[in-house]
């Protein structure tokens, strides 16, 4: 976790460099909590209004500049880092080696696509800060209950929406996993989340405009062919309006690859985009549906926020730019997944094998 500290460091060098000749959102998150025409509480909102309202007091109590900024928001991204692998290990305290002798949680965790949008002034940092804090409190919510509030409080004033999923993960996970679990603590989160998405549905809702609609289905689709077409127009759209779900599903996840990677980062990215793929393909297996069916409420509740979250984007998200900022929010809830997988079957492994060897001293 040292080596990691420096690492993400590192990235926030590169972002910091990177801004200042390319266009960054980061400046106008910098610039607009300076607006003398509003106090703090005049930021206090969902989505890019909370991260001004976040960064206000840094600016203008603390006299933090640009550069304290991006350093304070990429040291948020870094305790992200620490609470996935917290997350990591804790439930799979297996090791598992991939591509012949590379640590798997090592890998990952080093992944730089990962690294490069959680290390700067924007949501990148605190929505995957919040979405790690929240998937390592859900282990022992009772325990960790403010953790849960506060990575709660985090992914639905920044991102409204992955809150419904990460929220209806949880309780399918909970409401299917294999653990024996009590009453109490079962109504414990199924109160809590469900009341929570009832109360905040407008808000939700009204990230697509659909607050007050009759057609929610026809309103979302409306709402994502405008915005697939917006993004599609500018330098690395890509038209996804036409593709079969699959399809769209492999585009979120897995490119851009080299025949389309838009710049250097493109190409960087098309590299990690590959190791996704390769790692993807381990789950190919006949026995994945078994292991789903009798895995965890951490697995299953992965599983579902991943796959809830990818299916929503695929039909909003049409530059490719875009998809590689989306898509590290909740990649590693598909990592858990896999790396799980990978751990169940070592594990059965080697009860086969000591199994064999007790059986084989007794003869």
């Amino acid at each position: 976790m040292n080596y990691l500290f420096f690492y993400h460091l590192f990235f926030w060098v590169v972002y910091y460099l990177y801004a200042l000749f390319n266009r960054s959102d980061s400046a106008l998150y910098y610039l607009r909590p300076q607006n003398e025409a509003k106090s703090w509480s005049d930021f206090f909102g969902t989505s890019t209004t909370f991260i001004d309202f976040l960064s206000y007091p840094f600016i203008n109590f603390f006299g933090f500049n640009y550069e304290m900024m991006m350093v304070f928001y990429a040291w948020l991204g870094y305790l992200g880092f620490v609470y996935a692998y917290l997350f990591f290990r804790e439930n799979i305290p297996l090791k598992i080696t991939v591509f012949k002798k590379l640590d798997f949680l090592t890998l990952i965790l080093f992944f730089p696509n990962m690294h490069f949008w959680t290390a700067s002034l924007g949501k990148g940092a605190p929505i995957f800060l919040g979405l790690m804090l929240f998937a390592y409190a859900i282990r022992n919510p009772k325990s960790r209950i403010i953790t849960i509030i506060f990575g709660s409080l985090l992914i639905y004033y920044i991102r409204p929406h992955v809150f419904m999923f990460v929220a209806v993960g949880t309780v399918l996970g909970y409401m299917s996993g294999k653990e024996k679990i009590s009453f109490w603590k079962k109504a414990f989160i199924y109160i809590s989340l469900i009341g929570g998405l009832i109360l905040v549905q407008d808000t939700i809702l009204g990230v697509a405009g659909l607050e007050g609609s009759e057609d929610l289905v026809e309103g979302f689709d409306e709402f994502s062919e405008d915005r697939s077409q917006s993004l599609s127009n500018s330098g690395s759209g890509v038209d996804m309006s036409s593709y079969p779900l699959p399809v769209k599903l492999f585009t979120f996840w897995f490119r851009p690859l080299f025949f389309d990677a838009p710049g250097l980062l493109g190409l960087i990215t098309s590299v990690e985009n590959l190791m996704y793929l390769l790692l993807f393909i381990k789950i190919l297996r006949k026995d994945f549906i078994s292991f789903i069916r009798n895995s965890t409420v951490v697995v299953k509740m992965s599983l579902v926020v991943f796959f809830l979250s990818s299916f929503a984007m695929t039909f909003v998200m049409s530059n490719l730019g875009i998809i590689m900022r989306q898509k590290s929010m909740v990649m590693y809830f598909a990592f858990f997944v896999i790396y799980y997988y990978l751990a169940q079957k070592k594990y059965d492994k080697i009860l086969r094998l000591k199994k064999l060897n007790m059986q084989g001293k007794l003869n």
